[in-house]
Order: C-alpha cells, then structure tokens, then sequence
C-alpha cells in the first residue's frame, strides 16, 4: 500500500474523551482520509465513535486491540440502556467495522470482533414532508430589503431547488457556480462530483445575492472563496445557516420540526409528486444506492393517500 500521502492534520479538530491507543486510531483516520476521500464530518464522526469506545474499554481493563465480540456486545447493552438510539449505534457499528477490518488488513490483529455482531433492528422511519404551500412562506420569510436576508432567500431557494445536504450549500465556492449555464458543481459524500441545475427562481436570487448583497458583505474584509459569507465576510457555516433557517421557520409558523435537510426531503418528494423518474432523483441527491432515495416515494405515496382521503367522495 502506497503510505504517501498529504497530513490531513484538519481532521484532528474535534473534542474526544482520552485514550490510551490514540495513535492506531490516528493511522486508522490517516488510512482512510487518504483511500477513500471521506468528507470531514465523517473523519470527525469515526474518530469521536472510536475515542468514546477507546475510553469505555480502556476503563473495563482491557483495549481496542484486545476487545473481544462480548466486551463490544456489552458496551452497546450500556449504550441502550442509558437511552441511546437504534440509528446511533448502527452508526457507531459501522464505524467501529471499518475500524477493525482496517486493523486485521494490517496485521495489528488477528480476527475482526466485530465479524459475529448483527446491525441493530431498525425501522425505516419516513422524513418530514413540507407541503409545496410551507416551503413557499419559508422562503417569502427572509428580509430581501437587507443584504442579509437577501442572502438568506438565496441560500433557501437555491438549497429548495437543488436538494443539496447544508455541507454542500455552504462549502460552494465562486469557481463552482456557472451563472451562464445555471448549473452548480458539487462535491458530495466520498468527494464524487456532481453537476445539479439550479433553475430559474434560484438563479435570478443567487444572481441578486453576488451582485449586490455579497460584495457589500465583503467590503473591507479581504477574500473568501465561499459563495455564502457572513456579515464578518467569513464563509458560512453549517451551524449559522441551521440557526438562521429555524429562525424563518419561527417566523413563517410553520409548526414542524424543520433542519437544511428537510428542503432535501422537500426538494426530493415534490420532485416525485411531479412525476420526475426516480434515478434522475436519484443523480439529483448524490445518492449512491437507489434504495436511499426509494424513501422518498413513500413520502409522496402517504402524500396521495392524504389528498385522496380529504378530497375524494369515498376516501
């Protein structure tokens, strides 16, 4: 295996409980930032699962290297028992396989205990669904008189009309954007790239954000290469555009829980109501495995048998 590589020393960011065997977990990150081009959030998601797990072991006498099938069955036991969720622990699972397979590739270990382990029991629960009329006071909400709320109806319509998860949105730089064609190029998960249209409505939006409301947002305060930028001419983050978007969620009193990633949800499942095909959905959301995007229409079917019910004679 070819062992050179870039230092992705950014990956290192995140708060994690102490461990005594933080070095493999280190050349476990450095593996596979370098193989696979996983995104940031997932380096940091693998690396807190593994120093929590490190920690817990580490305080049972024993370690990553010699955790057997029963030590790992018994730290998930702990983990339901103090309330943590089926989607969590099939999360932590995943992460601690990767984990494992990585160290028997290697010959740090002989046998994988996470081979015998069985991914937990868990339903497919359906995403939230905005109607067409909740997303439309969504983005009337924004100030567009304000170059901040100009900047907000821009990043709302264009997510609206994209389906992009919020890491994407606010990652968007300049060079990306073909303003000409209507297309921006994303990178989504496992960095693959993606070209998605943006359409007319977020265009003419994202055209009035770069004209006007950008440039004032940046005066004075040097260069950002990201598209979406705060009033201190920093680059947006993934927490300021969720505080935002419930802030215009309060004020438009739509009532259901709502995150970036529900105009995702609401981007796919109006698409399907339209009748689009499934896999051009599918290439829409970056979405490697159809059976992600099948979630979808099922949403839209519930949607259907709604309608039928409150307005058909015999529903």
């Amino acid at each position: 295996m070819n062992m050179k590589k870039k230092s992705p020393t950014s990956k290192k960011t995140y708060e994690r409980p102490v461990c005594k065997q933080q070095a493999v977990i280190d050349l476990f990150l450095d593996s596979i930032w370098a193989e696979r081009g996983l995104s940031q959030n997932t380096l940091e998601s693998y690396g807190r699962d593994l120093c929590t797990l490190c920690a817990w072991l580490n305080q049972q006498d024993t370690s990553l290297e010699k955790a057997s099938r029963a030590d790992l069955l018994s730290y998930f036991s702990e983990r339901y028992q103090s309330g943590t969720s089926v989607a969590t622990n099939t999360r932590l699972l995943s992460s601690m396989r990767r984990f494992y397979r990585y160290l028997v590739r290697e010959s740090m270990l002989e046998t994988d205990p996470t081979s015998q382990i069985d991914s937990p029991a868990q339903g497919r629960t359906l995403p939230i669904a905005l109607s067409e009329q909740d997303v439309e006071a969504l983005l009337a909400m924004p100030d567009t008189d304000s170059v901040l709320g100009l900047r907000d109806r821009a990043m709302l319509e264009l997510l609206y009309a994209t389906g992009l998860r919020v890491s994407e949105l606010t990652a968007i730089t300049m060079s990306r954007v073909s303003l000409q064609h209507g297309i921006v190029r994303v990178f989504g998960k496992g960095n693959k790239e993606r070209l998605v249209p943006m359409g007319e409505e977020a265009l003419d939006w994202l055209n009035q954000y770069l004209n006007t409301a950008r440039p004032e947002l940046m005066a004075g305060k040097g260069v950002c290469e990201q598209v979406f930028v705060t009033n201190r001419g920093s680059g947006m983050t993934r927490q300021a555009f969720w505080y935002l978007i419930k802030r215009h969620t309060l004020n438009a009193g739509i009532i259901k829980p709502v995150s970036p990633h529900t105009l995702r949800h609401a981007f796919a499942t109006h698409l399907l109501n339209h009748g689009a095909d499934l896999r051009v959905v599918q290439m829409l959301l970056g979405h490697s495995d159809l059976s992600t995007t099948q979630i979808y229409t099922h949403v839209a079917k519930a949607r259907l048998q709604e309608v039928h019910q409150q307005h058909h004679p015999r529903g």
